[in-house]
């Protein structure tokens, strides 16, 4: 149940497109071409931290989080996962999924600060966003 007091954090807005609701969570993809990357961001206002969830939203949160984990997964062939709600410049609780390879950039450590974003060739862009919403088959 989403609430209408909810509305999605500017700068989550400008970095990523919105690409369908699950139950709990807006996915977005990032458009930095340096790393396939997928942010979920639980529709409810106010959240900061994953413990500002009940008990059931938690359990959603996780559930929504391994549902788009295995999706990307599927549509990049990544070597690694990475998966993190930090939220120091962006304080609206979102939770990163990033795919990782051995080649990209900032291998083997986290993917902050070490590049400038470097937005995807619009075809690009849109392969990837058509790809993970077969993936992860939006209702």
């Amino acid at each position: 149940m989403t609430d209408s007091a909810w509305s999605l954090h500017p700068q989550l807005e400008r970095d990523g497109a919105s690409i369908g609701d699950l139950p709990l969570s807006r996915v977005l993809v990032m458009n930095d071409a340096n790393y396939p990357w997928a942010v979920l961001v639980p529709r409810r206002p106010d959240l900061v931290e994953v413990l500002d969830l009940d008990a059931a939203g938690q359990a959603q949160l996780m559930t929504e989080i391994a549902h788009v984990a295995r999706a990307l997964r599927a549509v990049t062939h990544c070597h690694k996962l990475n998966i993190a709600a930090l939220g120091n410049a962006v304080p609206q609780l979102h939770v990163h999924v990033i795919a990782r390879f051995a080649s990209d950039a900032a291998w083997p450590k986290p993917v902050w600060g070490v590049v400038p974003a470097r937005p995807y060739e619009p075809g690009k862009f849109q392969q990837l966003v058509a790809a993970l919403r077969g993936e992860i088959q939006f209702d």
